[in-house]
């Protein structure tokens, strides 16, 4: 075995690791920069980190240097004997899971109050995303900091009347901040996407009270749908919608696009208190 300093193109080679399409995976080798995406959530020394598609480990390197117990998922077997390098390097420091991420009990293996830190394949980064944050709020993990394609990015963080602003924006913006920390250029990847990149930083805030996340979830949906069409005739068929927004003061020739995360949370909450009387 060879130092875990020694240059990623030179690991990637000798274990043979050939980025899968199929499995979305772009490999970065510049370890300053990936020293600096460990650096987003701040001091790890202590803390635990969980990273989903490690791949050959660069990102998993950096926050072991910083400090970090990692708990890493990978389905990519081929990528095991790397992995298994740094585990011996740093001895009771990273655990690696064998597994697909959509299936595990990330909670169970990595503990409440880990950093969620991943450069994540691009086919189940979204997925990823809807799970951690459509669960009980708080949430278990502290932070979330993560790799997405700049126009999946670009939504999470969007303001009301961009083209950009959906139901992506409001899920991450309702009850946390979020915000793009990092843009990272195509080529610091092997093999280059065909897009840029951009890390992501979420930390949750309080929740609104007497919000149901599943109402919330419905208004959305409804709202969206057809994003092009005025809120009255979108969200017609959700219960007391029409009559919410009246009593709220919100216009219903409005289009979703410009209904503020602030907006869309009154809706709710007067869709709730209508439905529990």
């Amino acid at each position: 075995m060879t130092s875990p300093l020694e240059p990623l193109r030179d690991i990637i080679s000798r274990h043979g690791l050939q980025a899968s399409k199929a499995l979305g995976q772009n490999f970065i080798l510049d370890r300053q920069l990936l020293a600096k995406i460990a650096a987003i959530p701040g001091p790890l020394e202590g803390q635990t980190a969980y990273e989903v598609g490690p791949g050959p480990g660069g990102l998993t390197h950096a926050m072991l240097e910083a400090g970090a117990s990692v708990v890493a998922v990978e389905r990519d077997r081929r990528c095991m004997p790397a992995l298994a390098e740094l585990e011996a390097a740093y001895p009771g420091m990273l655990r690696v899971i064998d597994a697909d991420a959509l299936t595990i009990d990330e909670r169970r293996e990595a503990g409440d109050g880990a950093h969620i830190v991943s450069n994540l394949p691009y086919n189940v980064g979204t997925a990823l995303l809807l799970r951690w944050m459509s669960g009980p709020w708080p949430p278990w993990w502290r932070s979330l900091t993560l790799m997405f394609q700049r126009e999946v990015a670009d939504r999470i963080v969007a303001a009301p009347g961009s083209k950009d602003y959906g139901r992506l924006s409001i899920l991450a913006q309702w009850r946390a901040n979020a915000k793009i920390v990092l843009g990272v250029h195509r080529s610091a990847f092997v093999p280059p996407p065909k897009v840029m990149s951009a890390v992501i930083h979420i930390v949750p805030k309080p929740m609104p009270e007497g919000v149901n996340p599943a109402i919330l979830e419905k208004l959305t949906e409804a709202a969206f749908g057809q994003r092009r069409k005025m809120l009255r005739s979108s969200v017609k068929d959700l219960p007391g919608a029409l009559d919410a927004l009246e009593k709220l003061g919100i216009d219903s020739s409005r289009r979703a696009e410009t209904v503020s995360v602030a907006e869309f949370v009154l809706l709710a909450r007067e869709l709730g208190a209508r439905a529990r009387a």
